[in-house]
């Protein structure tokens, strides 16, 4: 399959907005998304990531990322979401996405890339397993909210 990874842009934004939708109903929590299009092109310096595109350059997975420090172990990325669409799902493009994250991991001389998985997500662990991963199930979220849903 002849799949391009490309970084992000703006155009990309509507699309992706679709896909964030369709990922959080996946997991359930589709009241959850808060974000529009509008806040992520007024919130655009903070959106890093990449978009799977397929031979008719249609969006058909994306991830994005944010480069902070954990005091642990210093420079890391946070994956945020990685989704492919169920239709290209097991055709290796989760893996591209993954490995271009990872190249950037290098490039930028982090020392980690961290995500979460759901824990009921089987074929997500058994994906990032087989990619290396290690999945550690002790730790649980912490959110605080400011803006309104």
């Amino acid at each position: 399959m002849d799949i391009k990874i490309e970084k992000i842009q703006p155009s990309d934004f509507e699309e992706i907005y679709r896909m964030i939708r369709e990922f959080a109903d996946f997991q359930n929590a589709l009241e959850r998304v808060s974000v529009t299009v509008d806040r992520m092109i007024e919130q655009k310096d903070f959106i890093f990531g990449y978009v799977a595109r397929d031979a008719f350059n249609q969006i058909v997975g994306y991830t994005n990322y944010s480069i902070l420090y954990y005091s642990w172990v210093g420079k890391s990325i946070y994956l945020d979401d990685l989704y492919v669409r169920p239709s290209f799902r097991g055709k290796g493009i989760g893996k591209k996405l993954m490995n271009k994250v990872f190249e950037i991991a290098r490039k930028e001389k982090c020392n980690r890339v961290r995500w979460q998985v759901s824990n009921w997500n089987s074929k997500a662990i058994e994906f990032y397993k087989k990619i290396g991963a290690r999945i550690d199930d002790t730790e649980l979220n912490g959110d605080m909210i400011f803006i309104d849903s």
